[in-house]
């Protein structure tokens, strides 16, 4: 099964652009990391240490239960710490994210798509862009990355016994999701069904409660979070879907997936 790295420039952009699809990728076996850039805060009504709260419960509902979906793989989640508010395409911010791509030997990355009102997010999306270059160098040091929610230097199959070195590898495919703050609809490339897991990903959404329950001004975007689910799934004719975009074209063996 693929490693697969969702990358969100605050924590809860990966629940709200592809919650539904994570969930899926997770109970068909691959195994998926959640990178958070920042940790969002200062929020009005929120903390670092509430954020983090939030982020777990989140990262608890999206993945499958083993009883229910055998074969299946938790959803892991780290933060890489970068200041909220002031995110910057640096050599250093593209090291620190390609050494978690080799760590965790990535083969798929996703990233917020590079059109947005947010510096935050035009910025991470560059960052990822080139750390994805930047993770097959053979000759540029690149430790295990700390996981800024907990402190511990993060374990996967591309961290080199005892030197904590990361081995280089080149992610296959890069794809974008849509968690834009522009009033636009999205042109995507393909579609993503996520018929069965909705309802999962609007309870991970509901999770920051800082952000989506406590301020009634932001108790809307569930409905057009929902309604856009609604929408792209009418566009491949299921009844909820995901969209993303993708410079590069995708290759198909067989058309047994598509819907």
């Amino acid at each position: 099964m693929a490693r697969i790295v969702v990358v969100g420039p605050h924590p809860d952009d990966q629940e709200l652009g592809m919650g539904g699809t994570i969930v899926r990728l997770a109970r068909q076996g691959h195994h998926v990391l959640l990178l958070d850039m920042t940790n969002g805060e200062p929020t009005p009504l929120g903390s670092p240490e509430e954020r983090a709260k939030e982020a777990a419960e989140a990262t608890r509902i999206l993945s499958p239960d083993p009883a229910e979906h055998p074969g299946s793989v938790p959803v892991r989640r780290m933060l890489l710490g970068l200041p909220n508010r002031t995110v910057e395409h640096t050599v250093e911010a593209r090291h620190r994210t390609a050494a978690v791509l080799r760590a965790w030997q990535a083969e798929i990355v996703f990233t917020t798509y590079p059109v947005d009102a947010h510096p935050d997010h035009r910025a991470v999306t560059r960052i990822v862009e080139d750390a994805r270059f930047d993770s097959k160098l053979s000759k540029v040091s690149m430790p295990a990355p700390i996981d800024q929610w907990t402190g511990e230097a993060l374990d996967g199959p591309g961290v080199e016994d005892g030197g904590g070195q990361t081995r280089p590898c080149y992610p296959k495919w890069m794809f974008y999701y849509y968690a834009t703050h522009l009033r636009w609809v999205a042109d995507p490339k393909f579609v993503f069904d996520i018929s069965d897991t909705l309802e999962t990903k609007m309870d991970s959404i509901r999770a920051y409660r800082t952000q989506f329950v406590l301020p009634e001004k932001n108790r809307k975007a569930l409905d057009w979070i929902r309604a856009s689910g609604v929408y792209f799934g009418s566009r491949i004719g299921t009844e909820a879907g995901e969209p993303f975009y993708t410079q590069e074209p995708v290759g198909l063996g067989s058309l047994a997936g598509l819907v």
